[in-house]
């Protein structure tokens, strides 16, 4: 059986936390999207000695494999700064379009997350939920897991980065992050993460 869910929203509002476990309740897999963005983004960083060139970040980016998506440095800032910058670049999404599509609908059921999964990558999924959470919860919830991680920041910087990322990821040209017409809003400001999950299962659960 081919299942899609797809969860879009912006950074720190909750949605990968909710996807995880959203796909181990009902045993579907899992794919984080925005980890793509973020390992084509370091590794063209890395090879470009500081600089992101659009043409090697789009070879990076054909060349990807479940491996490089598992580089324990994916959740620092400075890779979701270059994830955003590649995000942007219209060869990157069309290089990495294919591999989550596949991904989607592999049978037994997938979760993906990201910012343009029910708009762009799957139109079609079964069920479609946009998490997000006020601009000072989403700061103070990655303020504290980069704290946890040893990151050396304030909440203002966080708070400022976030700005940044939302601006980048809704005004880019090519699949901006937006809402689709036919996703449920899951607010998760007030939300404990079981509250949050238990309504993702209860519509998913409607579809099934």
């Amino acid at each position: 059986m081919s299942f899609t869910v797809a969860i879009d929203g912006p950074a720190a509002a909750g949605k990968g936390t909710i996807s995880r476990a959203v796909a181990e309740h009902f045993g579907f897999a899992h794919l984080d999207t925005g980890l793509l963005y973020r390992a084509v983004g370091i590794r063209a960083l890395e090879i470009g000695r500081g600089i992101i060139d659009p043409a090697m970040a789009e070879k990076v980016a054909r060349e990807l494999t479940e491996a490089h998506i598992a580089r324990h440095d994916l959740r620092s800032a400075r890779a979701g700064q270059t994830a955003s910058k590649v995000a942007a670049l219209p060869a990157v999404r069309a290089a990495l379009l294919d591999f989550q599509r596949r991904f989607a609908r592999r049978e037994g059921g997938a979760v993906l997350d990201g910012r343009d999964i029910g708009t762009v990558i799957c139109p079609e999924a079964e069920v479609k939920l946009f998490v997000t959470a006020s601009d000072a919860v989403r700061a103070q919830r990655r303020y504290e897991e980069l704290q946890a991680a040893g990151a050396d920041t304030t909440l203002e910087a966080v708070a400022s980065e976030l700005r940044q990322r939302d601006l980048r990821d809704s005004a880019r040209d090519v699949a901006p992050m937006l809402r689709a017409e036919d996703a449920v809003l899951l607010d998760t400001s007030e939300l404990s993460i079981d509250a949050a999950v238990t309504q993702a299962v209860a519509e998913i659960t409607k579809k099934l």
